[in-house]
């Protein structure tokens, strides 16, 4: 399925393909893809981005077999933007899915003055997704876990939502546990959770879907086909539930690294499940053609995360509410143990697995992300001069300030979309984001809030408004 596309698209095309590499190589085999999809976990969440108070051996594995990346950036402060941007490699704001909840009302501020930019809910089927190109050339596609893109997220009927923008009508030939829902009522079966029946009372969530990808893989074994397993977990979202043992092993763990000593249970177990499906993965030998990213959909939440030295959390375009973890393996490609700083973005996933599988971007739909392949092969850089963000609506919290933010080299503004204030900051001397340099270096500030207001009219960006205004 394709969009027909309009002179604008086409331009916006054109101009996105020009600001970075898309598409440059062409491997000789095409790769399996296992993509890693963790919901709320924060930069600092893994033992080897430097936390002394979790333990996460295999996910610590992964990185010294592959590629790092130290400033890599989620799409968005929150997750369902995020998840659209993955799929679509187009950026929150060219879709309009801008927020995850879609209860608007519920979460502005009583005092505020600016209202939240009108935002979409669903992903539309006219938008083809990285499974839908995949499945041109033979690759089975499943979906495991967290969808959030699909309307109501209520929970009612287990969280089904519109059917219409499931999983299975995005390209996916499996959908387990894939729906409207957020997060889930609780970790343990009977989980209420539509499309993941029940199986066994008691059972823990993130082991229950390391069960099923690995049951996908061993039928991909049996085929013989490509695959592309989006395993998108729940976990490390709320509710704060662990298995026991894990639950007593943190009790005490208290201190830089943890706000919640059962989010460090959390992270552990997760780390367990994702253990399992790598192991499975090489026992099947699938393990030197597979492509597999681990990342996050946004920061970790602060009330449980300890993000330091990041600032803020989930719902912020600080630093702490976009960077997060990224670590790609790629046999035969990415030398082991290595580490970028290159800035990148979650859009960059969708032309980096074209190219993996010797595809090239559609001419007629625009890009927003750039192909990776240079960075992974350790071969040149993006040739990208900054990335973007936008978010005009309230987080859960309602206590950020509708904005958008623009990084480039060292640099990093973030625009106040209700007085037109800026907040600049260098990350190379202020990971922290503790001296606002907007007044100390006003040519720099405003060239960056320039491209940043550019790139929202190239995106049609819905923008908030004033409240009582007819507009």
């Amino acid at each position: 399925m394709t969009r027909l596309p309009s002179i604008a698209l086409v331009a916006a095309a054109l101009w996105v393909v020009s600001s970075c590499s898309i598409g440059s190589e062409r491997p000789v085999k095409r790769p399996n893809i296992l993509f890693i999809f963790i919901d709320d976990l924060g930069w600092m969440d893994v033992a080897c981005q430097g936390n002394k108070l979790v333990e996460t051996p295999n996910i610590d594995r992964l990185a010294k077999q592959g590629m790092r990346f130290t400033d890599a950036y989620a799409a968005a402060p929150v997750c369902s933007p995020t998840r659209a941007a993955v799929l679509t490699g187009l950026a929150p704001a060219r879709l309009g899915i801008t927020n995850h909840l879609p209860d608007q009302k519920r979460f502005t501020p009583k005092n505020a003055k600016l209202g939240p930019a009108e935002c979409i809910d669903h992903l539309g089927l006219e938008y083809v997704t990285i499974a839908e190109r995949l499945k041109t050339v033979g690759y089975r596609t499943a979906f495991m876990g967290k969808w959030h893109i699909c309307g109501d997220w209520s929970g009612k009927d287990g969280g089904k939502g519109d059917a219409r923008y499931h999983p299975e009508h995005q390209g996916f030939d499996i959908n387990i546990g894939g729906n409207a829902r957020g997060g889930p009522s609780t970790f343990f079966d009977p989980y209420n959770i539509y499309a993941l029946p029940d199986r066994k009372k008691g059972e823990y969530l993130p082991y229950r879907l390391a069960d099923e990808a690995i049951a996908f893989l061993e039928q991909s074994k049996r085929d013989g086909k490509p695959f592309y397993l989006n395993l998108s977990h729940y976990t490390v979202h709320w509710p704060m539930e662990a298995p026991d043992e894990l639950l007593k092993k943190y009790k005490t763990r208290t201190g830089p690294g943890l706000n919640d000593t059962r989010y460090g249970a959390m992270i552990e177990a997760m780390d367990k499940a994702v253990g399992r499906v790598l192991t499975r993965l090489d026992e099947l030998g699938l393990a030197d053609n597979t492509l597999v990213v681990f990342t996050s959909d946004n920061g970790g939440y602060s009330g449980v995360a300890d993000n330091r030295p990041l600032r803020k959390g989930k719902g912020f375009l600080y630093e702490g509410g976009t960077r997060v973890p990224l670590i790609v393996r790629w046999p035969g490609v990415t030398s082991p143990a290595t580490m970028s700083a290159e800035p990148v973005i979650s859009m960059d996933f969708f032309p980096t697995f074209l190219t993996a599988v010797g595809l090239r971007p559609d001419p007629a739909s625009p890009l927003d992300g750039c192909d990776l392949t240079p960075i992974l092969r350790g071969s040149g850089d993006l040739g990208r001069e900054a990335i973007y963000f936008h978010y005009p609506n309230y987080a859960f919290h309602g206590k950020n300030r509708l904005g958008g933010a623009i990084r480039a080299g060292r640099h990093k503004l973030i625009l106040h979309y209700g007085d037109d204030s800026a907040e600049l900051y260098d990350l190379s001397a202020d990971i922290s984001e503790t001296r606002d340099l907007s007044a100390a270096l006003p040519a720099k500030t405003a060239e960056l809030k320039g491209k940043l207001k550019a790139w929202l009219r190239d995106t049609g960006a819905k923008m908030p408004r004033r409240l009582g205004s007819a507009k």
